[in-house]
């Protein structure tokens, strides 16, 4: 926490003369009524004088201009979803995008900000990331160097994408658009960049809606173990569901002795239960219980979607925002047990497993350290969560209600990943809170 302490005053005093240019606004190619643009940044923030690079941005301008409160950041999350794509897309309520200038950018390393894509062709030669002894966790390990290094050969800008740098680029294009103070709406991994910006800026935000929770206090064992529970008991309430509601595909039968017979059945046609549990818990994720059903039923379905640069940004993201170290193989096998057991059904977690899995192998001390929030200099934060969220499980939301002061928990008494569309009662919660037509307040919907 001293190390952000002394790197604000830094910035504080530094940056805004620096970056403080206005943005040359284009029609968007794809859409013409939003304003597309860059924003001039240092490639190495502890360099400002060196070389630079462009962020892209994107500007919906409000649709009632004589009652603009100001501008709104929109973050979809990821890492690796385009906050330049989401800015332009209806996603928030026409009224928030009537009183607010909807703006986004894409972080540096994703999408049209000089977006990092990892050799295929090397990652491809992933040994296996559920090593079962020392020599397949040393082969793990070696493998997930090699394939940091040679990424980090092909983009310049690897070592510069941690969160809290990306935290002070979206400063840097709030400084840009001549704004003093910003409103934030941020979902999954963007809460992250929301969070730390309140860090960082707190006096520069006026609201702040954070939805599905990041908490980047967690260590290792809670970032597997909190989404493992969360899978499971989400499982739990698919299996309810499904004795309950005619449309799903497995009524009538036993729907855990079914998953396991498509878990036999993807193995036998060469589809693979890794595979299989990545589509199920794409779709425990969206609260898609049809879809899982279905997808049991016909052990087929839709690909597990991410974002487009994923994979290749949690080398370089994910691995610098948290400390998933491992010094041994038996560290591993300790907490991968520990996984199976809290999540017997689902084999662990498949999201928490994989970024686990991927940093095995790093030794080095994270650039953007896990730490307790401290938003004191904030405006109280809105929190949404979903009670059964399987990504960023209720867990996290909750604990970083107790570390923000004053701020209001919001909880959606179902499944899903992102829950201002989930309901009327989510959606007013969080517009009001943009608007600021009520305070920050628990509640659920």
């Amino acid at each position: 926490m001293l190390l952000v302490t002394t790197l604000v005053a830094g910035l504080l005093v530094a940056a805004p003369r620096a970056e403080a240019a206005t943005i040359a606004w284009q029609p968007c190619p794809d859409q013409p009524a939003a304003e597309c643009g860059t924003v001039s940044v240092p490639l190495d923030r502890a360099n400002p004088r060196g070389a630079r690079t462009d962020l892209a941005v994107s500007r919906v301008r409000a649709t009632d201009p004589a009652r603009r409160i100001g501008v709104v950041f929109v973050d979809a999350g990821g890492p690796g979803g385009s906050g330049a794509e989401f800015a332009r897309a209806p996603y928030l309520s026409a009224e928030v995008r009537a009183r607010f200038d909807v703006v986004g950018f894409d972080q540096l390393g994703t999408n049209a900000s000089s977006a990092i894509r990892c050799s295929p062709e090397l990652m491809a030669r992933n040994p296996g990331d559920d090593p079962a002894d020392e020599a397949a966790f040393a082969a793990l390990a070696r493998h997930n160097l090699a394939v940091r290094e040679d990424c980090r050969a092909r983009h310049p800008v690897f070592d510069h994408v941690d969160t809290a740098r990306s935290a002070r680029d979206l400063d840097a294009v709030r400084a840009a658009l001549g704004e003093r103070r910003i409103s934030f709406y941020g979902i999954s991994y963007g809460t992250l960049l929301g969070q730390q910006y309140a860090e960082l800026f707190g006096p520069r935000v006026r609201s702040m809606v954070l939805d599905g929770v990041i908490d980047h206090s967690a260590g290792p064992r809670r970032l597997v173990l909190d989404r493992a529970r969360a899978v499971e008991e989400a499982f739990g309430v698919f299996v309810a569901w499904c004795a309950r509601d005619t449309t799903c595909a497995l009524r009538g039968r036993d729907v855990r002795a079914a998953w396991e017979g498509a878990l036999d059945a993807a193995d036998g046609i060469g589809l693979g239960r890794g595979e299989l549990i990545a589509w199920a818990f794409s779709l425990i994720r969206d609260g898609d219980w049809e879809g899982l059903a279905s997808l049991v039923a016909e052990v087929g379905g839709a690909r597990a979607s991410f974002e487009p640069n994923y994979d290749s940004l949690r080398y370089a993201v994910v691995c610098q925002d948290f400390a998933l170290r491992f010094e041994d193989f038996a560290g591993y096998r300790a907490l991968r047990d520990a996984e199976l057991r809290a999540a017997p059904t689902t084999r662990g977690s498949y999201l928490g497993h994989q970024e686990a899995a991927t940093c095995v192998g790093f030794t080095d001390r994270p650039t953007n350290p896990p730490h307790r929030l401290d938003v004191d200099r904030a405006p109280p934060l809105l929190l949404l969560t979903s009670r059964y969220d399987v990504a960023t499980p209720y867990r996290w939301a909750r604990e970083v209600h107790r570390q923000a002061k004053g701020s209001g928990l919001v909880t959606f008494d179902g499944p899903g990943h992102g829950v201002y569309h989930a309901n009327e009662c989510t959606r007013r919660a969080a517009d009001a809170h943009l608007l600021g037509t009520a305070p920050a307040r628990d509640r659920t919907c």
